[in-house]
């Protein structure tokens, strides 16, 4: 599963799975259902109705802003995108403006509808980031909204209201994590204060952080906002 990292507003590294062109084909899909649906509709009004000129421009507009207006009004989705579980989202970390809409919507003519799609295809494949030359264009990417749990290797209860007291702990990997629990358990059983300390020094060295509270509080806490950080993805 290929994945990207993305640093938040909150200076907080979360890691997301990259929608993959299988999924992003399959939101298309269903966007084109809705089309041929719409179209479907107003074609069955024309023969019973015996609708105007004018009408066929209320057939085409919705067609030409659909995906444009969706991603504005839904947060970054079609309806093809919410039925496939994803979402555009700004490389950044901030939310992506109107403006980022309006790239991806301008060069949709050239990823997509040029070629049926070829242009799209190659470049999400070739890119690694899950980007089509509108997402390059705007900074965005297509990611997965359906969480994927991480193995909770330390049995460390998960909270759903616990708030984050390191936002740092961002910066540690699973190797550093499993060291540290190590010791710690290590420093408890045969109560070494000494090791304990230096535990928590180069935890604290590492995370640029200096907090009012005892070694072992702090390296309880870590472990603690490390499982709560990562529990939304899989290693």
């Amino acid at each position: 599963m290929d994945t990207i990292k993305i640093r938040t507003t909150q200076n907080v590294e979360v890691e997301y799975a990259i929608a993959s062109i299988g999924d992003r084909i399959l939101a298309y899909l269903v966007d084109g259902a809705i089309y041929l649906g719409w179209i479907i509709v107003f074609a069955l009004a024309n023969v019973y109705l015996g609708l105007s000129g004018v009408w066929y421009l209320a057939v085409l507009i919705p067609i030409m802003f659909y995906h444009l207006l969706c991603e504005i009004f839904m947060n970054g989705q079609s309806l093809g995108k919410r039925a496939i579980d994803l979402k555009v989202v700004k490389l950044s970390g901030h939310a992506p403006s109107v403006g980022d809409y309006l790239l991806r919507w301008v060069f949709r003519l050239l990823d997509i509808s040029l070629l049926s799609g070829f242009v799209a295809i190659i470049t999400i494949a070739v890119n690694g980031k899950g980007q089509r030359l509108g997402d390059i264009a705007a900074g965005t990417s297509v990611i997965k909204t359906t969480p994927v749990r991480r193995r909770n290797a330390f049995q460390v209860q998960l909270e759903d209201n616990y708030t984050i007291v390191f936002p740092e702990v961002a910066v540690l990997s699973d190797k550093d994590m499993a060291l540290l629990r190590k010791l710690l358990f290590k420093a408890i059983q045969y109560k070494n204060e000494t090791l304990l300390h230096r535990i928590a020094e180069r935890a604290k060295e590492v995370m640029e952080v200096r907090p009012e509270m005892s070694d072992r509080d702090f390296l309880k806490t870590v472990i603690k906002d490390y499982h709560h950080l990562t529990a939304g993805v899989e290693a």
